[in-house]
């Protein structure tokens, strides 16, 4: 027996929810929350967003993407670069200063399950969700210009191309 010191009330404390994965599909969902952090191995820095399910069986349940804008990998920024462009295009605000600018704002995110897997680092990764694309609300299309490498003529340049960028994660973490 453990005495917990007093009482607990547990209609005042939420349920622990239901983090299997989500089935794959699309999702109506809106970005709740932002970050721009460093990221673990402290080369750069990501936008880690958190968005919301709005409607179906799953509404309620928690989505989550983390872009890596700055990066000494210049695939991944151009991945990041792609996936902000997705977002965007999809809320209707092709031109943003702040992630905050994205926040509440419907959009579909197409989510698929990645199995269990062994990283790079030796660790097994349980089966998890990832948001392979964004779209418009009511588009059929994705809106993302992944696949046979173009990209828009208004798309900020990768990193280490040289060129300078006045983009939302090049300003500095507060």
């Amino acid at each position: 027996m453990a005495y917990f010191g007093g009482s607990f009330d547990a209609s005042q404390v939420e349920p622990k929810g239901d983090y299997r994965p989500l089935p794959p599909g699309e999702y109506k969902v809106q970005i709740t929350s932002s970050e721009f952090c460093q990221t673990s191995t402290g080369n750069g820095h990501q936008l880690k967003l958190e968005m919301e399910i709005l409607e179906g069986d799953q509404a309620g349940r928690r989505l989550y993407d983390r872009l890596n804008l700055d990066n000494p990998n210049a695939q991944a920024v151009e991945i990041a670069q792609r996936t902000l462009s997705a977002i965007c295009h999809a809320v209707g605000k092709l031109s943003v200063q702040d992630s905050e600018e994205l926040h509440m704002l419907p959009m579909i995110a197409v989510v698929i399950v990645k199995p269990e897997r062994t990283g790079k680092d030796g660790r097994t990764y349980s089966t998890s969700n990832e948001v392979q694309t964004y779209k418009a609300l009511g588009s059929g299309q994705a809106a993302s210009f992944g696949g046979g490498g173009t990209k828009p003529a208004n798309a900020a340049p990768a990193a280490g191309s040289g060129q300078s960028a006045s983009a939302p994660w090049k300003r500095s973490a507060a």
